[in-house]
């Protein structure tokens, strides 16, 4: 309770305990359209009224001045509470003020970054394009140089195809040729057309050409459709039915000699494409090491067992042994050699001609094989 509060107080309870002087009655009802009287005071009610206003101008007097103090109070409070509205409204001022420079900041950071990531991007898409037109530029050249190695390949596969170790073209291997017709030439010579191979073939091996049209021929069924099941997915393994038949009615009788632990070496070498054959000097013979003695000699075949004159040797692999071969073992081993390099071609993709094509070349090479292993072997051999 506040200081004007108590005086009002103390005033109000000593008003209380002052005696009441004079005491008003109640009027009579007058009569109709009558006035009402008053009467006139007396002395002594005179005396005690003029106390009772002077007391009464006290207590006024006395009210007013609290009042006053209380009004004087209440706005020294209110300027307190506005000095500190204003005090906190300057610090909520700052802050804003403060935060509003670091957002002009950020945002000042944000354009600078996005400037340079655009910056960034256009210098990457620019090395993108130059990269771009680089590779499409390398992969136009390499493409010209596949097309280019393709074509080389193409007549590469015509040589191999028409020149093999068993009837090789005298054209493209001037060694093999005689003293008195050997021609040195430069390059390789090339035929026109694959077409010519078969009378080239017959014409090195001394037999006479036969059109191709006085030849009749019929697709076996059950052969063909093994080659076919063997074309899908090419391989060497002899599971297939098409090689299981051809080991058992061409490969295995040719390359079986009586020397039967060298047979199934020769077989496996056949098989890895690791035998070598190369013919014997006839003019002076080389000193020989002993290990190609006892495998025969240039008198001897090493297969047979035979005393026959051998103008060839094998060698099987890496190892230094020399075996020294008849003409008639040759043509067998060449034969062999001859399918197997055949279908090596098939399996890489090297031949790309109509199945019916492959399938003949390859009744061609059995039959080479079936002729060899009867004992039949050209006369160069």
């Amino acid at each position: 309770m506040w200081r004007g509060q108590a005086q009002f107080e103390d005033t109000r309870q000593h008003l209380q305990k002052q005696p009441v002087v004079g005491q008003w009655k109640p009027l009579a009802p007058s009569n109709r359209g009558q006035e009402l009287q008053q009467p006139e005071p007396s002395a002594k009610d005179s005396a005690g009224g003029d106390e009772n206003q002077s007391v009464a101008q006290l207590n006024v007097s006395r009210l007013r001045s609290s009042s006053v103090e209380i009004r004087e109070k209440g706005s020294e409070f209110l300027k307190e509470e506005l000095h500190r509205a204003q005090k906190e409204l300057k610090l909520k001022d700052e802050e804003c003020e403060r935060l509003s420079k670091v957002r002009e900041q950020l945002e000042q950071e944000l354009e600078e970054l996005t400037a340079s990531l655009f910056e960034e991007a256009h210098k990457m898409v620019r090395e993108a394009n130059t990269k771009q037109a680089a590779s499409e530029k390398q992969l136009r050249e390499a493409r010209g140089k596949i097309d280019m190695l393709q074509a080389e390949v193409t007549a590469l596969k015509t040589l191999v195809i028409t020149s093999t170790p068993s009837s090789p073209n005298r054209e493209l291997h001037p060694q093999l040729q005689s003293p008195s017709k050997a021609v040195f030439r430069k390059g390789h010579g090339r035929n026109k057309s694959t077409s010519s191979a078969g009378a080239a073939t017959a014409a090195s091996q001394g037999l006479p050409v036969e059109p191709v049209s006085s030849e009749f021929k019929e697709v076996d069924s059950i052969l063909f459709a093994e080659f076919q099941a063997w074309k899908e997915s090419p391989t060497l393994d002899k599971s297939s039915s098409f090689l299981e038949r051809i080991y058992q009615e061409d490969v295995g009788p040719c390359l079986d000699f009586t020397k039967h632990e060298l047979s199934e070496l020769i077989q496996a070498a056949v098989e890895q494409n690791t035998l070598t054959i190369e013919p014997v000097a006839t003019q002076a013979l080389p000193v020989v090491k002993v290990s190609a003695i006892e495998c025969g000699g240039p008198k001897k075949c090493a297969l047979s067992g035979l005393s026959r004159a051998c103008r060839h040797r094998i060698k099987l692999g890496d190892s230094g042994n020399y075996y020294y071969i008849s003409p008639s073992c040759r043509a067998r081993i060449t034969a062999v050699c001859n399918f197997f390099t055949y279908i090596r071609y098939i399996q890489q993709g090297l031949v790309r001609q109509d199945v019916e094509l492959m399938y003949w070349e390859i009744m061609r090479l059995r039959k080479e094989m079936s002729i060899a292993k009867l004992g039949f072997f050209p006369s160069e051999m």
